[in-house]
């Protein structure tokens, strides 16, 4: 374990990557188990995205999985009993992770069998880096607890490691819940390594965790808004940013796990905390 510029402390990633692998439906939504990338977020009202969606299959393909490209997305997040990662990014820190269960669909539809990603997600100074594993749920929940999994691929062992490294030092613990409905769009030909998300229903709670528990979910993003999400491996292609502006899509600083420990009271808000998708008013949802 070292220590952070600030003084955090932090376990080293490990070096190397895995390969690319099976995909299995929406547990696995993409086969890429490690990748580093750009990503820009925006905040829009709904009938802006409407109009911005109308031209975006001119230039990118709809993402195939899901029902017409939309798909359910539900994650579990990890975290210190003092937030460790939570106030990394509310200070900036240019070197930052965070561990979370991800699954793909329906929580009605999930078992212990089921397949979801058990995810870190880094960020090194702009560039965000994931690395993630397949287990079904109920060996996620054991791994995320500090403890091996019954098995696991050998290309996975060395996420395996550095999650239980991360979970037994840093004592984590599940913190908050939250769901959303996605909207996917992959780039095609020079744009190949562009992906395009539109993320709807922003939602989630701070108790009952489990995901395929039907616990009481509240809004922490207004209803009527989405979150515009542009993910690239080096630069946004012209058109994209000239498509962006033309549709008054506003640029926004959030982390959807930062916006929904705040919106439930787990932490004092920061100076960072963006009340005007929240308005404070937390709205109660169906899952």
């Amino acid at each position: 374990m070292q220590q952070s510029p600030t003084g955090n402390l932090f376990v080293p990633p490990p070096n190397g990557h895995a390969p690319a692998e099976r995909a299995n439906g929406l547990a696995a939504l993409s086969n890429l188990r490690t990748f580093n990338r750009y990503e820009l977020k925006y905040i829009a009202d709904r009938r802006l995205v409407a109009g911005f969606r109308e031209e975006l299959p001119e230039k990118l393909d709809r993402d195939p999985h899901g029902l017409e490209g939309f798909y359910p997305v539900w994650s579990t997040y990890y975290d210190t009993s003092d937030l460790l990662f939570y106030w990394e990014k509310m200070e900036g820190e240019r070197f930052r992770r965070k561990l979370r269960i991800r699954h793909y669909g329906d929580p009605d539809e999930l078992t212990a069998e089921t397949p979801v990603w058990v995810e870190i997600k880094q960020r090194v100074n702009r560039v965000t880096q994931k690395r993630r594993l397949s287990l079904p749920y109920a060996e996620a929940l054991r791994l995320c607890a500090g403890a091996d999994p019954s098995s696991c691929a050998p290309e996975d062992e060395h996420v395996v490691e550095e999650i239980l490294v991360l979970a037994n030092t840093l004592r984590l613990r599940p913190i908050v819940t939250l769901g959303y409905v996605r909207e996917a769009y992959l780039g095609r030909g020079q744009d190949s390594g562009l992906r395009l998300t539109i993320d709807s229903r922003i939602r989630g709670r701070d108790r009952d965790l489990p995901i395929n528990i039907a616990g009481e979910n509240r809004f922490f993003v207004q209803p009527h808004l989405s979150v515009v999400e542009v993910k690239v491996n080096e630069r946004v292609p012209y058109w994209m940013t000239e498509h962006i502006a033309r549709h008054n899509l506003t640029l926004r600083r959030i982390s959807k796990y930062c916006q929904g420990v705040q919106a439930y009271d787990v932490a004092p808000r920061s100076a960072f905390h963006d009340a005007r998708i929240d308005e404070s008013s937390l709205l109660h949802a169906n899952s």
